[in-house]
């Protein structure tokens, strides 16, 4: 539940439940009074049924002595119990627990004396009655009964300190309640987070999970939790690039470390011309400036992947046509190929149309041609084609690769690059799209960075495309980009 619609839900019953206990304690309490009363009221009137003809009697009403009053209604008289005799002139005859030398023979006034006779009168803490009495017609005298209610008086006061008790307890309890719930709710959560958080920002492991629940804590909680999660994703990324880049410094040493050995030494050798003759300088110089060239590409290729890592710029894609762009992309490696005395087959069967960054386009093919070219033997063959979506793949795809091509290709236009050459290892050719990752025959031998397929790699993905590499011993190494095709 949200934290707000909790203290809204919290308020009101905190609001609600104390009136709802008073009204519930105040009804229990008025029927218990009423009751109590029903009770009272019949005692009295029994009481009043058992003194009547006594208090009746004419002769009670002539001037006695106490003694004699005394004795008539020594039987009724009690403490809790009183009864006033009057004259009809208001003159009081007779007091059951008033002082005789005080009440004796005062006159009351008359008006008050005949008020509410004949009839039950309830007070707070008394009952009482009063009644004339006649002779013939004549009124001689007036009796009034007054009983004590102490009994609904202590009732009363039990059950008031009874129900400021239970009020109280129950605030003690309620206030509780809500003390306990504002912590499981509000505090402790916050208390863990805070501690997480804490313990994130030492770089210390929390000790203790948080429960996360459905309210604005939880969503705090969660949103610190993408918040952890992405950070330590981007400490690690940091890390990861630390150490490609520190592994990358380490091969590029180790890689121009060779070449410009051998620069070193043939440039000392040529300083002495007049020890060589004009084969073997013309033979060196064509080495110093090959060695010159192979340290240029690397310099070149490393640029262009720090570049590509670093770069945030969104790459510029322009439509091509299919037929005219392919054509384009597929020519030019002849020449390299017939150095080597190595067949090309070139294939095309497209028909859609594609958005491209025509230049990365052609480095991709060039890095890949290049490793194909360097690792086929003189004489082998080499075949470059692209296919789109609804094309047959070619019966010359090596048969073990074929099927994992046809699933890999789907919606989609693939160029592919294979030749038949020494198989690379199964445990090394995802390696291969790794910066300076080379099949270790290969290291060292010159011509190739070792960033060739790195660079392919984050640029046909600058495409939303993918790269994959097959290879297996017998056959060579298959290497195939998969590109959108525009949907017209």
């Amino acid at each position: 539940m949200k934290i707000k619609y909790w203290l809204m839900i919290s308020y009101l019953i905190v609001m609600v439940l104390p009136v709802m206990t008073l009204y519930f304690l105040y009804i229990s309490i008025h029927s218990y009074h009423e009751k109590q009363d029903i009770t009272e009221f019949m005692e009295f009137s029994n009481r009043l049924k058992e003194m009547e003809p006594i208090l009746e009697k004419p002769s009670l009403y002539s001037y006695q002595t106490v003694e004699r009053y005394e004795k008539q209604l020594a039987p009724y008289a009690s403490d809790k119990l009183k009864i006033n005799l009057y004259m009809p002139d208001g003159r009081m005859l007779y007091s059951t627990l008033d002082d005789p030398s005080i009440y004796r023979y005062i006159q009351y006034n008359v008006d008050k004396l005949y008020k509410d006779l004949n009839s039950i009168l309830k007070k707070h803490r008394t009952y009482s009655f009063k009644k004339p009495v006649f002779h013939g017609e004549t009124i001689i005298g007036i009796y009034e009964v007054v009983v004590s209610r102490d009994e609904w008086i202590d009732g009363v006061n039990h059950r008031t300190t009874k129900l400021i008790g239970l009020m109280i307890g129950f605030f003690i309890i309620l206030y509780t309640i809500v003390v306990i719930m504002l912590n499981r709710k509000l505090n402790k959560p916050l208390t863990m987070l805070q501690l997480q958080m804490s313990s994130f920002a030492k770089g210390e492991k929390p000790q203790l999970s948080i429960k996360q629940k459905n309210d604005e804590i939880g969503e705090l909680i969660a949103h610190f939790n993408r918040m952890k999660a992405k950070i330590e994703q981007t400490q690690l990324e940091l890390k990861s690039q630390q150490k490609e880049k520190e592994y990358i410094v380490a091969s590029l040493s180790h890689d121009l470390k060779t070449p410009l050995t051998v620069i070193q030494a043939y440039s000392e050798a040529l300083l002495d011309e007049s020890k060589l003759s004009n084969t073997e300088r013309s033979e060196y110089k064509t080495i110093v400036f090959e060695k010159l060239r192979y340290m240029k590409q690397m310099l070149d290729d490393l640029t262009i992947y720090t570049t590509l890592q670093t770069s945030e710029e969104k790459t510029e894609f322009v439509e091509v046509d299919g037929e005219e762009f392919f054509d384009m992309l597929l020519s030019g490696y002849e020449e390299s190929c017939s150095k080597k005395d190595i067949q090309l087959v070139v294939e095309k069967s497209v028909s859609a149309a594609y958005e491209v960054n025509v230049n990365q386009c052609i480095r991709i093919v060039d890095n890949i041609m290049g490793n194909a070219i360097r690792h086929t033997m003189n004489g082998e063959k080499i075949w470059l084609a692209v296919y789109s979506s609804e094309s047959q793949l070619p019966q010359w795809i090596f048969k073990p690769f074929k099927q994992h091509l046809d699933h890999w290709r789907k919606g989609g236009t693939i160029i592919i690059i294979q030749n038949i050459g020494e198989a690379i290892p199964l445990a090394r050719q995802d390696e291969l799209f790794e910066p300076f990752k080379q099949v270790e025959a290969a290291r060292g031998q010159g011509g190739s960075s070792g960033l060739g397929l790195s660079i392919a790699k984050m640029l046909i993905e600058k495409h939303e495309g993918k790269i994959h590499l097959w290879s297996q011993e017998g056959y060579g190494t298959l290497v195939a980009c998969w590109i959108k095709e525009k949907v017209v």
